[in-house]
């Protein structure tokens, strides 16, 4: 059978970079095909050769498509429609064109990539205050050329479980949502293949398998052979027929996805030992404190309920709980993000207690300029140096060798060596692992030297050996640093492995505060199915 893709020796170079190093791979049409491997091991940099619409300087090799089109209207089909008939009146005839080749007709090229569809990590590219129906019908009038079918984007939302949804603003819906309409609007182009870089790399376990549910729906009804990255082995055994493991650029094995997975797993380090913490006297104190917002649907949400919480300077505490629990409402309030409703916020500077909810520069701003918060959904300046992004960038004027000095200690720790953090100085963060450019992120927050820093959910898109690197980032910048830390998440294994105490939040309200061991074993199984996941 002739494969669908053919990969001859693909090398991608970024300067001094091998992203890739001699691949050689067959992809059969109908295949479901995973990949895994570290943060930068090579894996988007693969899906964006094979998307065919960027351009790299320094490529070589042969990323080859055996494809059936129709020479009347270019029409592209899967080589299994070669000799049938084209709805033009045509025929489908064989027809072959590498990606990689310079020879290669840029039209050739688009007939193909506009047949592909991609889901890309932290790239929801919505249009934000129009609502769900409006979003697909856009992708519908797009793929068709300028035909607004309101059924057919109604279809698409069946098709990937979001009726229930088309009527809202896509800004509001949740992450899991969100990726679900992408994936709606990609369908609309009714794709031969679909390209999944990370598709629910931040999302909780229960919301991500919603999203699994919707790819693989889509798989099986349109036909499509599909290649899917994910760190998560129940994502690669679930939805993968074969994957194969990229290290460095190079595949180190390939086989049946829960021996990739396994083998995977198997290459993590440990987690540094955590040491016994120095924890000094409480740095946040909230008392009855209460969130309230009005909806029109659900009239009065209590989104955080009469919590009272202490938290001691020095500690790395754990904000968890199901979606929707509260968390994450409660960590913008105590970071001074959001006004609460009702009840009190102090955190404490020195020896003098700041009063929260008082706005002004010598009220909550004495406070909030010691605070820093790395959201889920960070950015960095992408046509901006590494060193720039740590420095000018946010307002963090130094003398260039004190600038120098000052970003390559705090990379250093967040988990870069000291030639590491040398190295990316230079680079702009599209030139970065998504590990790295996370990293880098962090100590972007760090080096602006905050008390008190909170993390909002920290590892959604990692893999397990990033995960581990960033555990032991947070454990280090506590020990070199000093800094006390707020970690909102729904991954218990990081919050077990970090945290000195948690607090489960359940309905707006804290229902217990303890050590990370004693939160797990008052969780609901509910509760244990979406942050431990199965």
């Amino acid at each position: 059978m002739t494969p669908f893709i053919e990969i001859r020796d693909l090398t991608v170079r970024f300067g001094e970079v091998e992203a890739l190093r001699g691949v050689n791979l067959e992809i059969l049409e109908g295949e479901s095909l995973g990949i895994l491997g570290r943060s930068g091991s090579g894996k988007s940099v693969l899906l964006h050769v094979l998307r065919g619409v960027e351009t790299f300087e320094d490529i070589s090799g042969n990323v080859i498509y055996h494809v059936a089109r129709c020479p009347k209207c270019r029409n592209v089909e899967p080589p299994s429609k070669a000799g049938e008939k084209c709805r033009c009146g045509g025929s489908f005839e064989p027809f072959d064109a590498d990606f990689v080749s310079l020879g290669i007709n840029d039209r050739d090229r688009r007939d193909i990539s506009r047949r592909i569809a991609i889901m890309l990590q932290r790239t929801f590219a919505l249009y934000g205050d129009e609502r769900v129906i409006v979003n697909v019908m856009r992708a519908v009038e797009e793929a068709s050329g300028g035909s607004i079918s309101v059924n057919r984007a109604a279809d698409l939302l069946d098709e990937v479980n979001l009726s229930h949804r088309m009527m809202h603003v896509a800004r509001e819906l949740s992450g899991g949502e969100k990726q679900r309409v992408v994936l709606a609007r990609q369908l609309a182009k009714s794709p031969m293949m679909l390209l999944a870089d990370e598709p629910s790399g931040t999302l909780d376990p229960k919301t991500a398998e919603l999203v699994h549910d919707s790819i693989k729906r889509a798989v099986e009804d349109f036909n499509m052979t599909m290649v899917i990255t994910s760190h998560w082995p129940d994502v690669m055994v679930e939805l993968t027929d074969r994957a194969f493991l990229l290290d460095r650029g190079k595949i180190i094995s390939q086989g049946k996805p829960s021996e990739i997975a396994a083998e995977f797993a198997a290459m993590a380090g440990k987690i540094d030992e955590r040491k016994k913490a120095d924890v000094g006297e409480p740095i946040i104190r909230c008392k009855d404190l209460s969130k309230r917002y009005i909806s029109i649907d659900r009239g009065v949400i209590r989104a955080v309920d009469d919590v009272s919480l202490e938290i001691y300077e020095g500690e790395i505490f754990g904000l968890v709980g199901t979606s929707g629990a509260g968390k994450t409402t409660l960590s913008k309030m105590l970071n001074g993000i959001i006004l609460p409703t009702n009840g009190g916020i102090w955190c404490r500077i020195g020896d003098e207690w700041v009063d929260m909810t008082v706005l002004g520069a010598d009220h909550k701003g004495r406070a909030t300029k010691y605070m820093g918060m790395l959201h889920q959904e960070y950015t960095l300046y992408p046509y901006r140096s590494v060193i720039d992004n740590l420095t000018e960038s946010i307002g963090l004027a130094l003398p260039f060798e004190l600038a120098e000095r000052k970003a390559i200690h705090t990379l250093i720790t967040v988990g870069f060596s000291e030639e590491e953090a040398m190295k990316v100085l230079s680079k702009n963060p599209y030139e970065l692992s998504e590990g790295e450019r996370h990293r880098v992120a962090m100590a972007q927050v760090l080096i602006k030297e905050p008390r008190i820093v909170v993390l909002d959910e920290p590892t959604g898109t990692m893999d397990l050996i990033t995960k581990i690197d960033v555990s032991n980032s947070v454990l280090n910048a506590r020990e070199e640093l000093g800094e006390t830390f707020l970690i909102v998440s729904h991954d218990m294994d990081f919050v077990q492995n970090v945290c000195d105490r948690a607090a489960l939040m359940r309905d707006g309200k804290i229902v217990h505060v303890g050590t990370p061991d004693g939160v797990l074993n008052l969780m609901t199984k509910e509760e244990e199915e979406e942050m431990l996941g199965s």
